[in-house]
């Protein structure tokens, strides 16, 4: 359910990305009903940093891991991602075809 405060909007949304998944920040900017609003998801899950939720499920638009030094090291989100099956193409980047999620308003 979308509540009042934009960072626990965003909290419960991340809480719901499937193992093996990914979504964008700026899904989830759309989904909470403002596009423009993706680098406040990305304030958003820095704030969410040390918690149970699978902020390392969330990537750029084109599958890049901007978010990797908030979880102990460049490599750490990319190796948490592919221990839950998640793939890579060459350069580094998250096979989105195979992995992208959607929030849709049916999860409300």
């Amino acid at each position: 359910m979308i509540r009042g405060d934009f960072f626990e909007n965003v909290w419960d949304i991340v809480a719901q990305i499937p193992r093996s998944k990914v979504t964008t920040y700026g899904h989830i900017a759309e989904y909470l009903g403002s596009r423009s609003a993706a680098r406040t998801v990305g304030w958003a899950l820095k704030a969410a940093k040390g918690s149970h939720l699978p902020c390392h499920r969330v990537v750029n638009r084109n599958g890049v891991l901007t978010g990797a030094k908030n979880f102990g090291g460049p490599n750490t989100m990319e190796k948490l991602l592919r221990m839950e099956g998640v793939t890579f193409d060459g350069e580094g980047c998250v096979i989105m075809s195979r992995h992208l999620w959607v929030p849709v308003s049916e999860l409300h």
